[in-house]
């Protein structure tokens, strides 16, 4: 049998699965590569080779994993973000495309001069993808990155480690910014946001097997983005941003929330490929 031949096989087993037929195609292959230890452009040149010995049970076995639904991150431990490979495990939320909005909206307002020095926290740091990005296209910058949990600060570590930032992070096991005294240019998040209610809707793959520490706020949602919010406000030095992530049908609520904390300034909203609200980005006045 071919690679390709076993490939096929796995996608329509993801798919009996219920995975969707993209999302089976591209979990049939991305694992076929790490077995492999090939990328993309070797797979596609290559995988009507013959499969090598060992290749069927070692890929039988993780297609397995995957048709139970666990994410296929969690299965090779990588996640791509902001073109930066990242280590992930269960510890941590598996980072979306939707929060590189917020390393976009760094770079709007603070890139025309990447070599300024600037202070940056990234509140619920999870694997450190938003830290270890903002000190990659920030020289300069320091970056306090806080977490509640120790696992995903470890994960953070070897991140930062892995990308050659580890000694312009300090990383703080606490809830938000308590006992963070310091002022700060940037304060960024993706706090926890689904609603408590909203956890039968989402995927199995994220319900079972993702974090609940990230991703649920509460029974509105906002338990956390309120604390947050109130807290980034005091710590932002004249002028500096505040850059949240926020759930699907939440910009309102932000925007009200914004409105009411003394101190900030609603700049403007960031959105997603579907159009769909996702950042907004504050500053202080």
């Amino acid at each position: 049998m071919t690679i390709q031949e076993r490939v096929a096989a796995a996608r329509q087993t993801l798919r009996d699965a219920g995975i969707g037929a993209n999302e089976a195609e591209l979990s049939a292959r991305m694992l076929a590569q790490h077995v492999l230890g090939w990328d993309a452009a070797r797979y596609f040149t290559a995988s009507n080779e013959p499969e090598p010995s060992t290749f069927a049970q070692r890929y039988d076995a993780l297609i397995a994993r995957r048709a139970a639904r666990e994410p296929t991150a969690y299965i090779t431990g990588r996640q791509e973000f902001w073109d930066l490979s990242f280590e992930v495990s269960p510890a941590v939320l598996i980072p979306r495309p939707e929060t590189e909005l917020i390393v976009e909206a760094a770079l709007e307002h603070f890139g025309a001069d990447r070599t300024r020095s600037m202070a940056v926290a990234d509140v619920g740091t999870g694997c450190g993808c938003l830290a270890v990005a903002l000190a990659r296209e920030f020289p300069c910058a320091c970056v306090v990155a806080t977490d509640i949990s120790d696992a995903a600060l470890d994960v953070a570590r070897r991140n930062a480690e892995r990308h050659g930032v580890a000694d312009r992070i300090r990383f703080l096991r606490t809830n938000v910014l308590d006992g963070v005294h310091q002022t700060f240019d940037l304060i960024v998040a993706n706090p926890p946001y689904v609603r408590q209610g909203d956890r039968p809707a989402l995927q199995l793959e994220v319900r079972e097997h993702e974090p609940s520490v990230a991703l649920f706020g509460g029974e509105t949602g906002f338990d956390l983005v309120a604390t947050f919010v109130g807290q980034a406000a005091g710590r932002l030095r004249p002028g500096g941003y505040l850059m949240c992530e926020f759930g699907f049908g939440q910009d309102v609520s932000v925007e009200e929330l914004v409105a009411k904390t003394s101190g900030l300034a609603m700049v403007g909203l960031r959105r997603d490929l579907q159009g769909i609200a996702r950042t907004a980005i504050t500053q202080r006045v």
